[in-house]
């Protein structure tokens, strides 16, 4: 019986130690890009976290390249959105060079950074 009370309180510390992680990965629910004209485009994007506060929130998301190599640009999330989720967030002037007809969206968050699920957008008169 001992044996199993000491288990149960390592599991309890583990857990513990374990809560700011628990709210796990940005994931990219849905993007869609607009052509804007001049190899300019404006994304919308939804997130989907189980943002906990100042600590672990989605912070951030990125347009970048098929491969990944080339971030074209950022939107920045200022702050937690405890009480909003899934959310949804617009980015403008997005300078994507001519010959790329797809791109990747991919989330970020305080914790974990860049993981979850990503989306391709294929890019409008491309």
């Amino acid at each position: 019986m001992r044996t199993m009370r000491a288990l149960w309180m390592v599991f309890g510390l583990l857990a513990a130690l374990a809560g700011p992680a628990a709210a796990g990965e940005v994931e990219v629910v849905a993007a869609e890009a607009a052509a804007e004209g001049r190899g300019r485009f404006a994304f919308t994007v939804t997130l989907r976290h189980a943002d906990e506060g100042w600590e672990h929130y989605a912070d951030r998301w990125d347009v970048v390249s098929p491969g990944g190599e080339t971030v074209y640009d950022e939107r920045v999330l200022w702050h937690p959105h405890v009480t909003e989720q899934p959310f949804t967030r617009s980015l403008g002037g997005v300078a994507v060079p001519e010959g790329v007809a797809e791109v990747r969206v991919r989330g970020h968050d305080k914790v974990h950074g860049f993981g979850g699920n990503e989306v391709r957008v294929r890019l409008p008169g491309r």
